[in-house]
């Protein structure tokens, strides 16, 4: 039998919309010698998304897809997917809802960041409305990703305490640092049942 080198590794596509924090972690923990994974495509609806830097920095593909129209914009990215290969999408600041036809198309193999300890605090401004709301707890979850907005499956989430004189701005900066953890350690965790 021939000797296999080394173990196959997952290819993935990050889609992000902003500065792209958690695409650069997910890359640095790529590179890492028990990954997993590699990371062959770069996927935004926003030109100007800072985190493109990264893609151009590791010389990954990265597709921009103008989002005037939903369907058009899915197929486009759905062609891109099939020609990279690609077996598993996170989403690290992705800022559109994929539709329930694109979802079934990659069906349990799309995860998604979220800055909260969800079922709370589905969709935006999370870190604000958990400030107004008292709560002792904020955090992050990744989860899998359904037809329904943030209510997939749970993979792990993260608590993090909200302090006296916590602004929006102290608070997401502590998630995020959560966010940067959890995230590669969610990966493993599916990648190992896969």
């Amino acid at each position: 039998m021939p000797k296999l080198i080394g173990i196959k590794k997952i290819n993935i596509a990050v889609f992000i919309s902003g500065t792209g924090s958690n695409l650069k972690n997910l890359i640095n923990y790529s590179f890492k010698k028990n990954s997993k994974f590699k990371i062959v495509l770069v996927v935004s609806n926003n030109l100007r998304a800072k985190g493109l830097i990264y893609a151009k920095q590791f010389k990954i593909k990265k597709k921009i897809v103008h989002y005037s129209n939903i369907k058009n914009a899915e197929k486009k990215i759905l062609e891109t997917l099939k020609k990279n290969k690609i077996d598993l999408i996170c989403l690290a600041g992705f800022m559109k809802i994929l539709s329930k036809n694109f979802i079934k198309n990659f069906k349990n193999k799309i995860i998604n960041i979220h800055p909260s300890l969800l079922p709370k605090y589905k969709g935006l401004n999370t870190h604000q409305r958990a400030i107004e709301n008292k709560e002792k707890y904020s955090g992050c979850t990744v989860h899998f990703v359904n037809s329904k907005l943030d209510s997939g499956k749970i993979i792990l989430q993260k608590k993090v305490k909200i302090l006296k004189n916590d602004t929006f701005k102290t608070l997401k900066i502590r998630v995020l640092k959560q966010e940067h953890l959890i995230y590669p350690k969610a990966l493993k965790k599916i990648l190992s049942n896969l």
